[in-house]
């Protein structure tokens, strides 16, 4: 019951950060990140689609993948996919206030440092967000390499990809955002580990 809270409360946490990383921060600067979140920033900017919702719908055949070939971290993380979706969606007016402070390089640094710290909480209790984040997960448990390094790779690569697409976003300062999100991710896993 403890472990069950304490995973709760871990996903709780970290679903605001990556919310609040995501609206307040990310959003009215057109900043990019990596995985299901940046996948899902590229279609809110081009279409307005909801991140949340981007997010589920991109999550459901790594979800299928995972149910046959990892179950645990299937069990793991659907929960904290669908409540971080949501709460991504809950706390979007934020951008509005975001956009009053907007200072584009300053936006950059934070929105990784409170997304990074978001997504390392959920990853402490080896929950997750899905998309490329579990299967980065999964993929670091097996080779027992750090998850913070594995996801921050996918990461670059998707924002390289979003930034052709995004003609109004600085892929500078999304590359910046997605080095703070895998170093603080990173150094969240490290810890964790060193305490194993």
């Amino acid at each position: 019951m403890t472990i069950f809270l304490r995973k709760f409360i871990s996903i709780l946490i970290g679903s605001f950060f990556i919310a609040v990383g995501i609206n307040f921060f990310l959003v009215p600067s057109e900043l990019l990140d990596g995985g299901a979140i940046g996948i899902g920033l590229i279609s809110h900017y081009v279409t307005g689609v909801q991140v949340g919702l981007v997010i589920i719908l991109i999550n459901i055949p790594i979800f299928i993948f995972s149910w046959f070939y990892n179950r645990s971290f299937f069990y793991n993380s659907l929960h904290g996919m669908l409540f971080s979706s949501f709460m991504i969606d809950l706390f979007y007016p934020l951008h509005a206030i975001g956009e009053q402070f907007n200072i584009p390089i300053v936006f950059a640094i934070l929105g990784g440092i409170t997304v990074g710290l978001g997504i390392g909480c959920m990853l402490w209790f080896n929950t997750s967000v899905g998309g490329t984040d579990l299967l980065g997960l999964m993929f670091a448990r097996h080779r027992n390499l750090n998850p913070g390094v594995i996801i921050f790779m996918i990461d670059f690569l998707i924002v390289s990809i979003g930034s052709m697409i995004i003609s109004d976003g600085s892929i500078f300062l999304s590359c910046l955002t997605v080095t703070c999100v895998g170093i603080t991710t990173s150094l969240v896993s490290a810890r964790k580990q060193e305490e194993q």
